[in-house]
């Protein structure tokens, strides 16, 4: 059973319990485009900001005077779980694994058996869909079997059917590509990734600059095995790679005329993946043409393209405005970044959400249009007392369970409880206070012979 990152689950003879983030409306993950940034915050609300000619932000508007915004708006109100920004539209997925989208749809990217864009979120897949990642022009989602689907652009085989066809190069309905065992995905300009659960890496589409790390410069239109084993995670730039292995060792491939794969070289292009960085690497996430990653111990490295101040170290030299080598940025405590197409996003620790680079269509959310070279905070974090979020059960001697939890002093906190998250069907059942510590004990009877869902939620 997969379960967002904004709970937790913990299972005690039978009860389940899943306790929901309850710093307030703190930032939990984030999305870059073309020049729009998508913001999912911890109660499951949507949040779009930057360019909208094409819809691409959802709010029903796409004013050619004035179609954009450079302060976040609610779109999704709740149950919002993933989401996904390509080069002007945008998908997101809800608890229920249903898969939603919206903006511009001529390459059928949206998959709604149109080539009509939209301006409001429309439902593309109604259940099971776990996972998703939005190319330029294309569209990647996984179902909970582990299926690969695709749709959209396919001029260079980035769906990964086997055609190419210049005449119809399309599809605006989702076709599926690989059957089972595939793990994760990544969307580039014109070239897909994913992984198998074996840890084997797989690519398809573009490749004249070396992005598939095949050792040549042919494209393909059938998934291809580019690396057998050990891969963890993948992103796809626009003409780049990156990937990780299990032994936290960051590899890259493809374009490098702004230094973007980080391996020290100037201007030059490489088609087989090369070591950039040899350990502790956690994430990854790839730009048009710049790169960033974390470490374990928290800290933010960029490299690449910095024309616009993507790289949030404070230049923007027009005669050298990239480093072809990672530089550290934020020395932590970082937990999430993202890169759009010259702008960078990230999550701190305590929720807080930072933006820096190119602001021309309002995208980094802070009320202006000017780029920021440097990091700014557009979201404040949340000052949680230590042992904040932390939830433990016992059983009494009565047969009944104690919670105990550590959120928010003297606020108010939910318990609701479901027979089943396949969908949840939550129902509240009581609601009481923090003390002026920001603990909470809840004594409740579990029903032993079916499984108990119960979440504790901040409340109003």
């Amino acid at each position: 059973m997969k379960i967002p990152r904004l709970f937790k689950l913990v299972l005690l003879c039978g009860l389940t319990l899943q306790t929901l983030i309850g710093r307030g409306q703190i930032v939990t993950k984030i999305a870059g485009g073309g020049y729009h940034t998508l913001v999912l915050k911890s109660d499951g609300s949507l949040w779009t900001v930057g360019n909208n000619d094409a819809g691409e932000l959802g709010d029903g508007t796409t004013d050619s005077d004035n179609y954009n915004t450079n302060l976040p708006e609610q779109v999704v109100a709740s149950n919002v779980t993933a989401i996904a920004a390509g080069a002007n539209f945008s998908l997101f997925l809800k608890s229920d694994g249903s898969l939603w989208g919206m903006g511009y749809n001529g390459d059928g990217e949206l998959g709604d058996g149109t080539y009509n864009q939209t301006n409001l979120p429309e439902l593309i897949v109604s259940s099971n869909v776990t996972t998703i990642a939005a190319g330029a022009y294309h569209s990647l989602f996984l179902k909970c079997d582990g299926s690969l689907w695709a749709m959209g652009n396919n001029g260079d085989g980035q769906l990964g059917d086997g055609t190419t066809d210049h005449g119809f190069y399309s599809t605006n309905v989702p076709e599926l590509i690989a059957a089972s065992n595939v793990t994760a995905i990544a969307a580039g300009e014109y070239h897909s990734l994913f992984i198998k659960r074996n840890g084997s890496l797989w690519g398809m589409g573009y490749n004249s600059e070396g992005q598939l790390g095949l050792g040549a410069i042919d494209q393909t239109n059938r998934p291809t095995q580019l690396v057998a084993s050990n891969v963890t995670a993948v992103a796809a730039g626009a003409f780049h790679s990156l990937f990780v292995k299990s032994d936290g060792s960051l590899w890259a491939m493809g374009n490098n005329i702004a230094g973007q794969l980080g391996d020290g070289t100037p201007d030059s292009q490489t088609n087989l993946p090369e070591l950039i960085v040899a350990s502790n690497v956690t994430a990854i996430a790839a730009g048009a043409f710049h790169s960033m990653f974390l470490k374990n111990d928290g800290s933010l490295w960029a490299m690449g393209n910095n024309n616009a101040g993507q790289l949030g170290d404070g230049t923007t030299d027009s005669d050298n405005y990239y480093t072809n080598q990672p530089e550290q940025i934020v020395a932590g405590p970082v937990t999430a970044i993202a890169a759009g197409g010259s702008f960078s996003l990230f999550i701190q620790n305590d929720g807080s959400l930072w933006v820096m680079g190119d602001n021309s269509m309002g995208q980094l959310g802070d009320g202006t249009y000017n780029p920021a070279y440097l990091p700014e905070q557009v979201v404040a974090g949340s000052s949680a007392p230590p042992g904040f979020n932390q939830i433990s059960a016992r059983l009494l001697g009565t047969g009944d369970m104690q919670l105990f939890f550590m959120g928010i002093a003297n606020s108010n906190y939910a318990l609701d409880r479901s027979f089943s998250l396949t969908p949840p069907n939550w129902v509240p059942q009581l609601t009481n206070s923090t003390d002026a510590a920001g603990a909470l004990w809840v004594t409740n009877t579990p029903v032993r012979t079916v499984n108990n869902f119960w979440r504790i939620r901040l409340v109003p």
